[in-house]
């Protein structure tokens, strides 16, 4: 199975026909079907890496402020115990069971789209705010062989996110762009170092202010391998400071 790194953007994706929404859509059209996705959503932000055993996990909405109809959106899910007990054989102590949580916008917005269906098994995995990005690196090494299993590795997050410099009159700042295009660069040249060492770009601290939504990134290319085909989608941005630019690595085996 590929990994997918998604900039999941505002909640309002869920609902509207929107450019991202579109290629979700188109996406999900695309893959083979996957036994059970295994979601990393910047919105599950803790300070441990949990992983759920929830049969029937609870639809979450994690935003405040929208109309209505986005908390009418109904994505009921099953959770896969298969999928739980590999994510704890192959993590070993970095990881427990924890239910308290359940599937959030960062996910099921784009899911909504992507497998309109509701039929495919999800389990989220936290993100454990005490790690450093390298120790994020090394944990989604151990995650990689899921891919060989049949498992969909899903990480939402946005890789330029800073809410208070947003901007309805521009799609991109200069910072926003620039940054961006140099994790593409970094991505495609499959320089890991400068992803997860974001900090020695000038740009760094407006892209990321906080690490929740950058770390998926993280995620999902350590779960990769050197010889995917990367491919690019959605890559535009939003009020300026949002990066929606995501990516696929396909094997090419």
């Amino acid at each position: 199975m590929p990994v997918i790194f998604v900039g999941h953007g505002s909640p309002m994706n869920a609902l509207n026909n929107s450019k991202a929404s579109v290629m979700w859509k188109k996406t999900g059209e695309a893959l083979k079907k996957p036994k059970a996705i295994l979601a990393i959503s910047a919105h599950w932000y803790v300070n441990k890496t949990f992983i759920q055993s929830s049969s029937n996990p609870t639809q979450i909405y994690d935003m405040y402020g929208f109309p209505d109809e986005l908390y009418k959106i109904n994505y009921p899910v099953k959770g896969d115990m298969k999928l739980t007990e590999r994510v704890l054989d192959l993590l070993g102590q970095d990881v427990s069971v924890n239910n308290d949580w359940g599937i959030d916008h960062g996910t099921w917005s784009v899911l909504v789209h992507m497998f309109p269906d509701a039929d495919i098994p999800i389990v989220q995995m936290s993100i454990d705010k005490t790690k450093s990005l390298e120790e994020h690196y090394t944990l989604g090494k151990k995650l990689a062989q899921l891919r060989e299993e049949g498992f969909l590795i899903l990480a939402s997050g946005n890789i330029v996110h800073n809410l208070r410099k947003l901007d309805p009159d521009i799609e991109g700042r200069k910072e926003t762009v620039e940054f961006d295009n140099w994790i593409k660069e970094s991505i495609l040249s499959f320089n890991i170092k400068n992803v997860v060492n974001h900090f020695k770009h000038p740009d760094s601290a407006f892209a990321v202010p906080t690490p929740d939504h950058y770390i998926p990134l993280i995620y999902a290319l350590a779960a990769s391998d050197s010889l995917d085909k990367i491919d690019i989608f959605n890559n535009y941005y939003e009020l300026g400071s949002i990066s929606m630019t995501s990516y696929i690595f396909n094997s090419i085996n």
